[in-house]
């Protein structure tokens, strides 16, 4: 009998985890094992991406619920979830529990308490990401060995360590997605020091190659100077500082236009920063894609605005497909960028991006040195696949 492996994440929607979980997926030997997926919730932009021999398990009818109103699950006499809901909602507006807890944190009390112990026992079980598939695999999945993935910057993402030490004692492996985040985790968890590894994020160059070359890329008719940022509209992603750096560039007189792929809770907010900086025609948010490569292989330069990463994977596709990039500095950033060889790296702060793109767009040999780097840099990690394995061994 196959050995039986669990994955949990919270959903596949548009996100570096995710687009991760989808490559290390396919490119898992389903001879050798059986596979099921856990989700939160059953849906996202990578759904269709999942290879065929994944087992999808049923959400859970209480993560299901919090789509209805409360007025709906009380018409419905479902009166605990009205009761979970309610209190998730009160604890996360607690001034006091904000500043000591990450979200997740806040909200797994009251979530624990709907959810129930997954049926069967697993030979493996893999939370791909922290905070509640960490807490779920530690807590309602019955396997013989318990792994878990680190793909953030642990404490600059605001979890308490002290309520996360009880879940990391029950895992027998812990997998960081770079060595800053590495030496970042185990620093505030010191108990996970001699069971956490490394595994960097897979990129596949055969996949991403295929991906790119059937897909059309910008679908405009415009041939200045392309930007293109990637990732989810959220704080942490610095768009603020891109949309800043965007107007100090249209105001001297640049002929460029700056595309995002990407959506999530800033986007309003967002809009309303470009339309009061003035930059309705060249910070253009394209929304998502499955298939996001054509577009970045047509791109003349990446920019990653970001105030952390875990690894940054839309970095490693960047130059993977020789396109220049230009990163704002955090941690795990030096795990794969070597300033002025395959890019620059500024510092946070849209000034420092304005003139880092400034210098691309003008030092056309620097450019043209960076492409030259890029094309003969190592495409690829596929080698990683041996590491997971090992881990399952």
């Amino acid at each position: 009998m196959k050995p039986k492996l669990l994955f949990v994440i919270d959903s596949l929607r548009s996100g570096g985890a995710e687009k991760s979980l989808i490559s290390l997926l396919s490119m898992l030997d389903f001879d050798t094992y059986d596979v099921d997926l856990f989700m939160f919730a059953n849906k996202g932009l990578y759904m269709p991406l999942l290879p065929k021999e994944i087992n999808v398990l049923e959400a859970p009818s209480f993560m299901n619920s919090q789509q209805h109103t409360l007025g709906y699950l009380i018409w419905h006499h479902n009166y605990k979830q009205c009761y979970l809901r309610v209190g998730a909602s009160l604890a996360l507006r607690n001034p006091c529990k904000k500043r000591k807890l990450h979200q997740a944190q806040i909200t797994w009390k009251w979530i624990r308490k709907g959810l129930e112990t997954l049926k069967g026992n697993y030979d493996i079980a893999i939370a791909y990401s922290q905070g509640h598939p960490t807490y779920f695999v530690a807590e309602k999945v019955r396997a013989r060995k318990k792994i878990c993935w680190i793909n953030t910057d642990y404490v600059f993402a605001g979890y308490s360590q002290s309520y996360d030490r009880k879940y990391y004692k029950q895992f027998d492996n812990v997998v960081a997605v770079s060595d800053s985040n590495k030496a970042v985790f185990t620093r505030a968890m010191p108990i996970a020091q001699k069971k956490t590894i490394v595994m960097y994020d897979l990129i596949s160059p055969a996949f991403i190659y295929s991906m790119a070359s059937h897909q059309k890329g910008y679908q405009d008719d415009y041939q200045g100077f392309r930007i293109l940022t990637i990732g989810r509209l959220v704080d942490v992603k610095g768009y603020d500082l891109a949309i800043k750096a965007c107007s100090k560039l249209k105001k001297a007189g640049f002929d460029f236009k700056w595309y995002v792929i990407g959506e999530g809770p800033m986007k309003s907010k967002l809009k309303t920063m470009i339309q009061a900086y003035h930059v309705e025609d060249t910070f253009i948010l394209l929304g998502t894609f499955q298939n996001p490569y054509a577009i970045l292989q047509e791109s003349d330069l990446y920019v990653q605005s970001s105030r952390y990463e875990g690894y940054g994977l839309a970095i490693a596709e960047a130059r993977l497909l020789n396109v220049p990039v230009i990163t704002t500095r955090f941690d795990a950033v030096y795990d794969q960028m070597i300033d002025k060889k395959n890019g620059l790296i500024v510092d946070l702060h849209e000034n420092a991006l304005y003139n880092g793109i400034v210098e691309l767009m003008h030092n056309h040999e620097l450019r043209s040195n960076i492409v030259d780097y890029l094309k003969k840099e190592k495409k690829g990690n596929m080698e990683e696949m041996n590491t997971f394995y090992q881990l399952l061994s």
